[in-house]
């Protein structure tokens, strides 16, 4: 029995659920079992490919995992409108297969620094992204008006301009009832959530969503 190929695989298990559990403590889609699965995984087909593989060639079943996992990563990426949520996840996946891969061919010392830079991006930089979002993001919003909706619209963009916001009005869409306006609006985050309240507490405005 080849003793060194077992711990090649305990240590993608431990490695994987270090940064499953990370994943599963936010309550992503892809979580503790998911991601540990992966890297173990990604470090069995690895070894796999070594020994099956054809002299000169014995990449060929470790060449896959890439593709493998970007089909394993799309199922986790959520479109909802302007927003898209799930890309960290499936660069996560991503990530845990690549630091399974190199378990699977004994580089453990790769495999560490990589999992320590994960832990890190995963949990440091969201603070760090966070404080970059407090200066300057953009949110789209979907303002729908009453018919009569010059004098409500002209409040709502003169509110924009108060509060030192910039936007764009992307479309327009007329129905029986109301008319709907697409805007695009950035700034500090600050001033989004009180562009936000004002939205609120407007009943010239018929409804919204951002």
């Amino acid at each position: 029995m080849e003793y060194e190929l077992i711990l090649r695989l305990f240590v993608a298990l431990i490695f994987g659920a270090i940064i499953g559990f990370e994943r599963e403590y936010r309550s992503k889609a892809a979580g503790f079992r998911t991601i540990t699965i992966i890297s173990l995984g990604s470090a069995l087909f690895t070894i796999c490919s070594f020994k099956l593989g054809a002299p000169g060639n014995p990449d060929r079943i470790a060449s896959n995992i890439i593709t493998g996992m970007g089909f394993i990563g799309a199922g986790v990426i959520f479109k909802d409108g302007a927003s898209v949520s799930g890309l960290t996840t499936a660069a996560t996946i991503w990530i845990a297969a690549a630091m399974g891969m190199a378990l699977g061919i004994g580089e453990y010392s790769i495999a560490s620094i990589t999992l320590v830079c994960a832990i890190t991006v995963l949990s440091l930089f969201e603070k760090i992204q966070d404080w970059i979002d407090s200066f300057h993001q953009e949110k789209p919003y979907k303002i729908s008006y009453f018919m009569d909706y010059f004098k409500a619209k002209r409040e709502v963009e003169e509110r924009i301009n108060d509060l030192k916001l910039s936007y764009q009005i992307k479309r327009c869409l007329r129905t029986n009832d109301d008319i709907t306006f697409y805007y695009s609006v950035s700034g500090k985050q600050e001033q989004l959530a009180q562009f936000t309240d004002f939205l609120l507490g407007f009943r010239e405005v018929k409804s919204f969503d951002e």
